[in-house]
């Protein structure tokens, strides 16, 4: 008992005088200014939303006169005039003395009433459960919904006005049941009478959620007539159980419907039901259930149909179903098939009278828009060339405008476009030419108005309203001055883009961020920062918030902070994308391992001291290279990481690794364990014992890999945290462990001293 005290005051002490460092400098950074203080918070504008009539948007503000709760606001997008829609104090349920704490708010259709989301709880990632409450604004009255008393608290999910306003729809959680409620009546109708923890209607279990995207598993038809909905039969799903033992005297599970790689998923299917309640028609959708996916379910046009996205298990094939809401039957408009993998898209939209749909496709090599025809037959593309589109933001039916994302001259940078479906012609672009960097938009319904986000690599964001298409400031409405004026304070390291030759005609996108006193002359070690995963990019002319900022800290004691974006990463077209299938860590490996390299020969590198770290698919990373380059990397540091692919979902593995059943050396070959006897650098490994996402069974694994080869490692285990390894203080502790461990094993030269010793 006395030494583990010993240790744990030195490690105390260490730990202080690594945030104490040179806090008699603003222009320096620590662990502590970045993590435990509000100084470098920026503004945000998270409540805005846009009104039907697409010339006003509302926003929660606080009473100008101090009182509790928020007001919903209107605000006129032309002339900023201001208007108290609802007050706070409307907000009061009866017998209370405070408002509602408004969390969101939805409008029906005729704007007599508001649906007010509070008192939320999280349900998997986000808080989506909870109590809500109607407000007719006719005679301010204030109802709470659930039935009779309104049920247990927090337990009600995505409560949906129907189109005529009347009613209101909602799931009961833990129930799982689908219910219409009666504004005026009170009147509570049950849809659904079979709901349990296995049969859940109405929404969707844990891989769904985490890997389709899905969350609301209802829609009301156009006409307010029935309701379609999921039906997820996770019978045959087992249970993963996540041990608990701090939030008790004796320990205790929490059981988790988790399908790992190649096992039992749930069967989906999808119903129309009545809303004044009967019988539910299930629609015929072919194939088996459990080894198929309905990605994507809404009504199209006309309140007789559903259009569907369905896809089989290995996700090399989705088929784009219309089903008659009345007999259930479904024909195919088009399939979409790869080699590889195919994905779901969110924006598929109904065109030309309902005539055509909108999709995205990467049958050019590139995403790129097209239109299919609704009754079959060749689609006709809307943008083409070498490039990815992004997104799709609006599609202004009046107008006949699609508006998307995209960024045909640099994959790092982010731009609006807009192109007419009607005429087509030649894309025309959006934002500004002279303002490089990263934009997001909030458009309107018509595309008139738009909230416009732009920011760049080091400099915070900006906020502000501006008109369409010619992208007029009409005003600021985040401006972020005082982040900004804090940042411009800071001894600041030089930041560049730049692409990394790694061979055989590959370019890697990579920033760097050096010393404020950077002395090319000299060698410095270098700390990678990796993701790596499918389609994402680490390596974005954005705004990087507290781990930006953290990098900076590092490169004023003296590092090299770097990140490169492997193949396998987004905006570079399919062939880029997709050439990590199958073999999920090992290309991603060898470009990681290689451009390390590269950078090793620079003049002011020192190749004896590189390392790199990250989290989650970049834990993966960074234990696959430190083991399979063991030359190259002398430090790493893996947060909450895969170890091998069995261990993760089914979706989300399946999709780019196929079933283990069929490509088990292909798991193993990608896998750290597989490599673990070649470790010879300094490794931390850090996991939250309660992550329902990357279970802590995959660092328990590598612990068995590594000491059945006898090889050291480091471990910090955050008892009953998640994924994001979040909460009180844990994260200025997390990034002190960090800075320490980076320090301890990476040692730099620092204004002039000699360099330390490696350990």
């Amino acid at each position: 008992m006395r030494r583990l005290c010993l240790v744990a005051l030195l490690a105390t002490l260490g730990s202080n005088l690594v945030a104490q460092r040179a806090t008699a400098d603003s222009s320096l950074l620590t662990v502590d200014r970045i993590f435990a203080s509000p100084e470098f918070r920026g503004g945000s504008i998270a409540s805005l939303a846009w009104l039907a009539d697409g010339i006003g948007y509302t926003t929660l503000e606080p009473p100008v006169d101090g009182k509790p709760g928020r007001d919903i606001v209107r605000y006129d997008a032309e002339t900023g005039l201001r208007t108290i829609l609802v007050p706070a104090a409307r907000l009061k349920p009866a017998g209370d003395s405070t408002p509602l704490d408004v969390e969101d708010y939805t409008w029906s259709a005729d704007g007599r009433r508001l649906l007010i989301f509070t008192n939320s709880r999280q349900v998997w990632r986000t808080n989506t459960r909870g109590d809500y409450w109607v407000l007719d604004l006719a005679g301010w009255t204030l109802k709470k919904l659930g039935g009779n008393g309104g049920g247990p608290a927090s337990t009600l999910m995505f409560a949906k006005f129907s189109p005529d306003g009347g009613r209101v729809g909602w799931v009961r959680y833990g129930e799982y049941n689908i219910y219409v409620e009666d504004i005026a009546s009170g009147k509570l109708t049950q849809l659904t009478h079979d709901g349990s923890r296995t049969t859940i209607n109405g929404t969707f279990d844990w891989v769904y959620e985490e890997e389709l995207g899905l969350q609301d598993g209802w829609r009301w038809n156009p006409d307010g007539q029935s309701i379609a909905y999921w039906q997820l039969d996770a019978s045959g799903v087992r249970d993963f159980l996540l041990y608990d033992v701090t939030d008790s005297l004796y320990a205790f599970t929490t059981p988790v419907q988790y399908p790992k790689a190649g096992e039992t998923n749930s069967a989906g299917r999808v119903g129309v039901v009545s809303a004044s309640g009967g019988e539910t028609r299930w629609i015929n959708i072919p194939g088996d259930p459990r080894n198929n996916y309905i990605a994507r379910m809404e009504w199209a046009p006309g309140s007789r149909e559903l259009v569907i996205q369905h896809m089989n298990r290995l996700q090399d094939t989705l088929h784009v179903m219309l089903a008659n809401a009345q007999t259930g039957e479904v024909r195919t408009v088009f399939t979409e098939a790869d080699a590889a993998w195919v994905e779901q898209f969110d924006q598929l939209r109904f065109l030309n009278g309902g005539k055509d749909i909108l999709w995205l496709s990467e049958r050019s090599g590139w995403s790129q828009l097209y239109l299919f025809p609704r009754g079959g037959g060749a689609p006709r593309p809307l943008t083409s060339g070498s490039f990815d589109v992004l997104s799709v933001q609006l599609v202004d039916t009046v107008g006949k405008w699609v508006y998307y994302t995209a960024s045909p001259d640099n994959p790092t940078q982010r731009y609006l476009y807009r192109i007419n479906y009607s005429k087509r012609g030649v894309p025309q672009r959006i934002t500004p030419a002279n303002e490089p960097g990263t934009h997001s938009y909030n458009l309107s319904p018509r595309g008139t108005f738009a909230v416009h986000f732009y920011s760049r690599f080091g400099v915070p964001p900006t906020v502000t309203l501006v008109s369409l298409p010619e992208n007029r400031t009409l005003r600021g409405l985040v401006d972020n001055a005082p982040l900004k004026a804090k940042v411009a304070g800071l001894r600041l390291g030089k930041t560049e883009f730049r692409q990394v030759d790694i061979g055989d005609g590959v370019q890697l996108n990579a920033w760097f961020i050096k010393p404020p006193n950077f002395d090319s002359t000299s060698r410095y070690p270098v700390l990678f920062y990796v993701y790596g995963g499918p389609g994402s990019q680490t390596v974005t002319d954005a705004w990087g918030g507290q781990n930006y900022l953290w990098y900076q800290m590092l490169a004023q004691r003296g590092y090299i902070v770097a990140s490169v974006d492997n193949r396998g990463t987004g905006a570079r077209g399919r062939a880029w994308r997709k050439i990590i299938y199958k073999q999920m860590g090992v290309v991603e490996t060898h470009d990681q391992a290689a451009a390390a390299q590269a950078i090793g020969r620079l003049p002011y590198v020192d190749s004896t001291r590189i390392g790199i770290w990250g989290w989650s698919y970049g834990g993966f990373m960074s234990l696959n290279v430190i083991t399979q380059a063991p030359d190259v990397y002398r430090m790493a540091i893996a947060v909450a990481p895969v170890t091998h692919w069995k261990f993760y979902d089914t979706i989300y593995t399946e999709r780019y690794k196929g079933l283990p059943q069929a490509n088990a050396a292909g798991y193993d070959k990608g896998s750290p364990l597989t490599y673990a006897q070649n470790l010879r650098g300094r490794l931390l490994i850090v996991h939250g014992t309660g992550d329902d996402n990357v279970h802590f069974q995959n660092t328990e694994a590598m612990i068995n890999a590594l000491v059945a080869a006898n090889r050291p490692f480091s471990l910090m285990a955050y008892p009953n945290r998640t994924h994001s390894i979040s909460g009180g203080t844990t994260r200025q502790h997390l990034y002190t462990l960090l800075t320490k461990f980076v320090e301890e094993n990476l040692p730099a030269k620092v204004n002039g001293e000699r360099t330390a010793t490696l350990p």
